[in-house]
């Protein structure tokens, strides 16, 4: 039965609906989300930057015009699509409507010709220059939404090119405000979230962009990026909910996370090779017989089970599966006579001794060169061991400006093939225009027929015609042994149950910009 209020019970009733309606309602709690990772960040941006863990890092508040999804398919991000010309050397992009950056900028063509024009210029001495520097003739914006590139000669790969996590879109006012140096410092983009603040190793900052052009998102309020480089206390701050996502996790701890009902460890699949590459350029590693003998020094099956407790495999060619146009050879055989033979053959009977850097100071790399160094000293080898920083990385070995003199020898590194395509699997490792300080050379490989075959690979215009040249190179470069393939590792990461949509791609970037966290 409905009953009308009125009289005194009407205005007692009527006030206390004003006292509730005037108290606060309780706030929610900020979704603030911590992850822990394992190097410190050499910059915030991608531009200028050669490690993975910079430019994963730097999707919080950079977006470039192609990209990856979870699974590495390629897919449109402020791109809407594109058009290649019949002599491949004009792609013609269309852009994105109502995209706004960090500081109120518009995206249009005019920004992404000022981001291209950052890393084109020789004087701003970029990293990646060398990645656009070889192919880009020119960029022209035809209309705001509408961009040409052209290009000097047909390069097949170009839009996987651009959808490498270094081709990001920078505000073209904050790239005139700071200028192409301390853009890193200040930087602004599409992205999710915009910077606020990088504290020198211990901590990188963002915070949610209202304005984001994906309409709901981001979810979470911020993100706290905290570089620790020890894998057992990235594990307990896991553990005591310190951080709620970290990666990588270290093998050894696995099993220790996976026990706790509020955590998840995800084993991904990857495109990220491990080798141990040798200067080719300098003795005893110039004679292809003593690079093979180490090739054969090294069990692949142990150093798998050993240093990353079975959350890998033995590597089985140059580019891994999962690359498009790799070629599987099995894995290279572990056999110490034979080692030991071919080190004989090339006078080094009794083995030589030798410098072994790794590129990495993580937990996990000191385990596996200490595995390396106990498997050359079985053929005579013997090694000394440092475990580069990341400023020792860029100075020793990736910057280095003479080539006779690089004091790089026996190097443990490893490369994510962040285009997916072979291309990039094989030209910055083993090409001979590859050489540090251009690209990553750091075998200071050369072969005539390897570079032939990767120029006409960029040339050509069929599928089928790629795929015989990259199988020939790959062959070529298999058999001259520049570097030991090792493993192709998992990619294990671990989150709290309660953050969802964060994921790591197979050539270990992030996904995250669906990222939420239960309250």
């Amino acid at each position: 039965m409905q009953r009308n209020l009125r009289g005194p019970l009407a205005a007692l009733f009527a006030a206390a609906t004003l006292v509730t309606a005037s108290l606060p309602l309780p706030a929610l709690a900020a979704k603030d989300v911590v992850f822990a990772v394992a190097s410190t960040f050499t910059t915030t941006d991608p531009y200028d930057a050669n490690d993975t863990l910079s430019q994963a890092m730097a999707k919080s508040f950079y977006e470039g015009l192609f990209g990856f999804d979870k699974d590495m398919k390629l897919i449109p991000v402020l791109a809407e699509s594109y058009d290649v010309s019949k002599d491949g050397l004009t792609y013609t992009v269309k852009l994105r409507h109502g995209v706004k950056f960090h500081d109120g900028t518009d995206f249009n063509a005019d920004a992404v010709k000022a981001s291209f024009e950052h890393v084109l210029n020789p004087d701003h001495h970029l990293k990646r220059f060398g990645l656009y520097n070889n192919n880009i003739a020119k960029i022209d914006a035809v209309d705001p939404y509408t961009v040409r590139f052209t290009l000097k000669t047909p390069f097949s790969p170009f839009i996987a090119q651009l959808a490498h996590p270094s081709t990001v879109m920078i505000s073209p006012a904050a790239l005139k405000q700071w200028g192409d140096k301390d853009i890193a410092f200040h930087p602004v983009g599409t992205g999710p979230f915009k910077f606020v603040e990088w504290k020198q190793p211990d901590y990188l900052k963002v915070a949610k962009f209202d304005g984001y052009w994906r309409k709901g998102y981001p979810k979470i309020d911020s993100i706290t990026w905290k570089p620790v480089i020890d894998n057992n206390t990235r594990a307990a701050m896991m553990q005591t909910g310190e951080a709620q996502f970290t990666f990588p996790v270290s093998y050894e701890v696995a099993d220790v996370l996976k026990a706790k009902a509020d955590l998840e460890v995800v084993a991904a699949p990857s495109i990220v090779l491990r080798y141990l590459s040798m200067n080719t350029q300098q003795k005893p590693f110039d004679n292809p017989k003593v690079r093979q003998a180490i090739a054969y020094a090294i069990n692949k099956d142990a150093l798998a089970k050993v240093a990353f407790n079975g959350y890998a495999s033995p590597a089985e060619g140059v580019a891994p599966k999962g690359v498009e146009y790799s070629v599987s050879f099995g894995a290279w055989p572990y056999d110490v006579a034979k080692a030991k033979a071919l080190l004989a053959e090339a006078g080094y009977p009794n083995g030589f001794e030798t410098e072994l850097w790794s590129a990495y100071n993580h937990t996990t790399a000191a385990k596996v060169t200490q595995f390396l160094q106990q498997q050359l000293a079985q053929v005579g080898i013997k090694t000394k061991i440092t475990l580069l920083e990341s400023g020792q990385r860029v100075q020793q070995v990736e910057s280095w400006q003479d080539p006779a003199t690089a004091p790089v020898r026996l190097y443990y590194v490893g490369w994510s093939t962040s285009t997916g395509e072979a291309d990039w699997a094989l030209r910055p490792l083993l090409a001979s225009s590859s050489w540090p300080p251009r690209l990553f050379n750091t075998a200071y490989y050369k072969s005539e027929r390897f570079d032939n075959d990767i120029r006409n690979a960029q040339l050509a215009t069929t599928s089928s015609e790629k795929a015989a040249l990259y199988k020939d190179a790959q062959e070529t470069a298999w058999h001259d042994a520049p570097w030991a393939p090792l493993v192709v590792e998992k990619l294990l990461s671990a989150h709290s149950r309660k953050l969802t949509g964060v994921y790591v791609i197979p050539d270990a970037s992030f996904d995250f910009w669906q990222a939420d966290l239960a309250q």
